[in-house]
């Protein structure tokens, strides 16, 4: 996907995100981060736009830390969600294509990076707040979900922190029906090394689960459970992944 796309899909997702989260309540409980509620969700991504913004904007060529979340509840949260929001989004679309700043992950540049993980980073928090609001959640596009998947296996779960680990060596392959796409993951002791296309179809796999683009991408970020979707082969392989593939904010 190219950086206009995932800005403008940063953009939809946030307002799809502020608009379930104004329905369901600040008190709404949220099933798919258990522990939270709804102000808490506010408070995290909201967060996490206000401190990628300053990358972008201060242009910090070294990891600083977030600024903290707030003491806000009710409407006042919702605002401030929806200007910080705003704020990211004018951010990247003006920001010059040689932008230099700190980035975690690979990416053909820092402001690809930002655009990409922000995007993502939005579109599973606003299934979040659709789950605490009831009712079907707004699927995800097959090109972003597909895009999605990739930035999980190849660029978080590549990381040496990364722990999804065997002990003995295993394969999972992943299958994405309406998108014609396919990844084949192999797990072992050391961090998940993942190919994709005819590469991963000429690999073994002890399992294989396959399903929508859109539902595969929010099962393996756990917003979806794994075992909801087609699922062949060693159900021990999937129920690794289910219990050691979270990622957290440190």
């Amino acid at each position: 996907m190219e950086t206009t796309e995932h800005i403008a899909s940063l953009a939809g997702e946030g307002r799809l995100l502020a608009v379930a989260a104004g329905e369901a309540g600040p008190d709404a409980p949220v099933p798919t981060c258990p522990g939270w509620q709804v102000r808490d969700l506010l408070r995290h991504t909201g967060m996490v736009h206000r401190w990628a913004t300053a990358f972008v904007t201060e242009g910090h060529r070294t990891y600083v830390p977030d600024g903290g979340e707030p003491d806000l509840d009710g409407d006042e949260l919702l605002d401030w969600f929806t200007d910080g929001h705003a704020l990211l989004v004018e951010a990247l679309r003006t920001a010059p294509a040689d932008l230099d700043c700190w980035t975690f992950l690979p990416a053909p540049s820092p402001l690809a990076f930002w655009a990409r993980r922000q995007a993502h980073e939005t579109r599973i928090h606003r299934v979040d707040a659709e789950s605490a609001r009831g009712g079907a959640l707004t699927p995800v596009a097959a090109p972003c979900a597909v895009d999605g998947i990739d930035e999980l296996l190849t660029g978080f779960h590549a990381r040496p922190r990364s722990r999804v680990r065997s002990g003995t060596p295993r394969t999972l392959r992943l299958r994405a029906l309406d998108a014609d796409e396919v990844w084949t993951v192999r797990l072992s002791a050391e961090p998940p090394q993942t190919v994709r296309g005819a590469a991963a179809e000429a690999e073994r796999a002890d399992c294989e689960v396959s399903g929508t683009a859109s539902e595969l991408c929010l099962a393996l970020w756990n917003r979806l459970p794994l075992s909801s979707l087609v699922v062949g082969g060693d159900q021990e392989v999937a129920a690794l992944w289910t219990g050691n593939s979270g990622v957290t904010w440190s």
